[in-house]
């Protein structure tokens, strides 16, 4: 007894309480007839243990994740890349522990000790963990804070999953496992461990709370396409159009094969034989994307939740004309691409976009300024000797310079700061523009004018689009919500809150009664316009969302982040479908083909990649199960000379317009 009270009186010596250790002096002085029973008395020995642990807790989480590190490192290759997941969680969530128990400089010996194993996957995490430097920044940092309050999601197999348990129960790792008990939720599946390729989507950081999510992504949606419309009048006179051309190609091919025995007799079989075979593969490939032209028509059909805009016969016309003579696109039929780049540009173009029948092409400005280029003009354009050894180099590239000598632009003035996105209607008779300024603008393509300007953002606009049937627009900023707005309307319609941080992107569904939002949160989120709520949470990023694309039938979207990585979302289900690795850089934009069997994604890495959808979407279980990454491929990769990929069109026709900016960093 006389260790424990030496024991105590030391402790409170050392850590200055001066009055404690006066009570105590005198409570021994007073020799009390009942003698204290440590052993006996759960509470003070609580109270001793609970202060002895104190005396070595920087050390038990130092030695304790040290030792799990080296554990992780020596297991078998089979099981290693799946325990792995297990070490960043721990990693920040002891770090931040430390931080939070007043540690300090423990804590940052502790994460310069052991940050570079992470540097490669998390460098814009840890560059933000980086700058807690006291227990306030925990409860201020918007990222910190999310982590302490929502559960890291890790999917690991079971054999793994009892590894790890039996490896922390062994080792009495009470430190670690108190990490991973309050701060990870593990999804354990049955079978063999994932490949290596799945660990993008294996580990959500924050975003959102996964329950939550869960909850939120039960909700019903209509993802089909809207009744008597326009693609689908298309489609229904294009099937009639297929059957003829079916019995023309056998009628056809039926000469063949008689001009085949002819040949034959007349000793020319060889030759025959190979013009058969290229018919034949002609026949197989025109079957193929009657086929996948199909699967937009096979969609369900929903009405619409907002008032549509009438169309006006001509117009009409005008896209069912478009809609007859689309080039059907497969893996086997990659689309024909023309791209626009901008030149002496200064480093001051923001964003651009190109009408849906690439006749215009739009650029904003940090200058405040939006300018319009007709392409058709672009050619007409004699006072250009300089612009020739561009056109030289490659005949499908055409050359917007913004300080010719004489102007080939239209100039739109009227924001007051930088301009960051730009959208021209369905018909290309209007432009919006989105600025810093706060303010979204209509312009007139006709009038060449400013017509409405629209105000209800606190902060500066992001991005804003267009919806398919025009009139109605929505907005993206940096004050963390999206906004529907009309055309007629100065004040918006909806209102989109619940995202943690800037929403970057916007998007609209097929069928008008959905947008889609990305974030610098990490989550893309989908809302219903007619109640303005959220019906679907997407995550699995690892960095902010910059570009979004939504499939022609309605059913998938694909989306782009800082990193390159782009994922596709089945949004029914609210379930990645396989994650698309490739790009170096940023991705900026990504649009489908009209039929929806290709995505063409554009990055900062200077190159147009085209994929190919139908794989991955009808990839068979067995591939799905193995995690097979190949199971969505790249078709196609077309890179420029030096100029990052802006913006990306797919023309009602298939044509795939492109534009960018040349940079002078080679």
């Amino acid at each position: 007894m006389q260790a424990v009270n030496s024991f105590v009186a030391a402790y409170l010596k050392k850590k200055g309480f001066k009055e404690a250790e006066q009570l105590l002096e005198d409570l021994h002085s007073k020799d009390s007839a009942a003698p204290i029973d440590f052993h006996n008395d759960p509470d003070l020995a609580k109270f001793i243990h609970h202060f002895s642990q104190s005396e070595d807790e920087v050390a038990r989480y130092q030695d304790g994740y040290s030792k799990l590190r080296s554990w992780t490192y020596s297991s078998l290759d089979l099981y290693k890349h799946e325990l792995l997941r297990v070490l960043y969680p721990v990693f920040i969530h002891s770090f931040m522990d430390l931080v939070a128990k007043g540690h300090l400089q423990e804590a940052r010996t502790f994460f310069n000790a052991f940050h570079e194993d992470h540097q490669l996957m998390h460098s814009r995490d840890l560059q933000k963990l980086e700058g807690v430097l006291s227990q306030s920044h925990l409860e201020e940092m918007e990222f910190a804070r999310s982590l302490r309050q929502n559960k890291v999601n890790v999917k690991i197999c079971q054999y793994s999953y009892d590894l790890l348990l039996q490896y922390l129960h062994k080792t009495q790792s009470s430190a670690m496992l108190g990490v991973i008990n309050e701060h990870i939720n593990f999804q354990a599946t049955s079978g063999q461990p994932g490949s290596i390729s799945d660990d993008i989507e294996v580990v959500t950081l924050i975003g959102s709370c996964q329950d939550a999510a869960n909850q939120i992504n039960q909700k019903e949606i209509h993802w089909g396409l809207l009744e008597d419309s326009l693609e689908e009048r298309s489609e229904k006179e294009g099937g009639l159009l297929s059957d003829s051309e079916k019995t023309e190609g056998e009628n056809k091919e039926g000469d063949a094969e008689e001009s085949k025995k002819r040949s034959a007799e007349g000793g020319k079989q060889g030759s025959s034989t190979k013009k058969l075979k290229k018919d034949k593969a002609v026949n197989a490939t025109a079957k193929s994307t009657r086929l996948e032209a199909k699967t937009t028509s096979s969609a369900p059909r929903v009405k619409p939740e907002l008032t549509l805009p009438i169309m006006s016969t001509e117009v009409e016309q005008s896209i069912l004309e478009d809609l007859r003579n689309r080039v059907q696109l497969s893996s086997i039929a990659l689309p024909s691409v023309s791209f626009y780049t901008f030149l002496d540009t200064h480093n001051g173009l923001n964003c651009s976009s190109i009408s849906h029948d690439g006749s215009l092409v739009a650029g904003g400005f940090s200058d405040s300024s939006l300018k319009v280029w007709d392409t058709a003009k672009l050619g007409q354009q004699t006072g250009g000797a300089t612009l020739q050894g561009e056109n030289d180099s490659t005949s499908s590239e055409h050359v917007v310079r913004p300080n010719g000598v004489k102007r080939s632009y239209t100039l739109f003035q009227g924001h007051s700061g930088p301009v960051y996105s730009a959208t021209f209607s369905p018909l290309g008779d209007f432009i919006l523009s989105s600025s810093a300024d706060t303010t979204i603008r209509l312009w007139s393509t006709k009038l060449n004018a400013n017509l409405v300007c629209y105000k209800g953002h606190n902060y500066p606009v992001w991005d804003v689009q267009f919806s398919p049937v025009g009139h109605y627009f929505a907005s993206a900023s940096h004050d963390r919500t999206a906004r529907i707005w009309a055309m007629d309307r100065i004040q918006p319609l909806r209102v989109m809150a619940g995202h943690l941080s800037d929403v970057d992107c916007v998007q609209w569904h097929a069928n008008c009664n959905y947008i889609a939002t990305g974030s610098s949160d990490r989550t893309v989120r989908l809302w219903d316009v007619q109640s303005g709520e959220c019906v679907r949470i997407f995550i699995g990023h690892r960095s902010m969302i910059l570009s979004l694309a939504m499939s022609p039938d309605g059913r998938y979207m694909a989306s782009g982040d800082e990193d390159g990585t782009i994922m596709t979302w089945d949004l029914s289900s609210g379930r990645c479908v396989t994650p698309l690795m490739g790009h170096t850089s940023c991705v900026w934009t990504l649009a489908f083909s009209c039929e929806g069997t290709l995505l063409a994604s554009g990055s900062a890495d200077c190159t147009v990649k085209l994929w190919d959808v139908t794989t991955s979407t009808k990839a068979p279980r067995n591939e799905e199960k193995s995690g097979n990454p190949n199971r969505l491929r790249s078709l196609k990769t077309l890179p420029t000379k030096s100029t990052p990929v802006y913006s990306l069109q797919f023309s009602r026709r298939n044509l795939l317009f492109a534009a960018g900016v040349l940079s002078k960093k080679v």
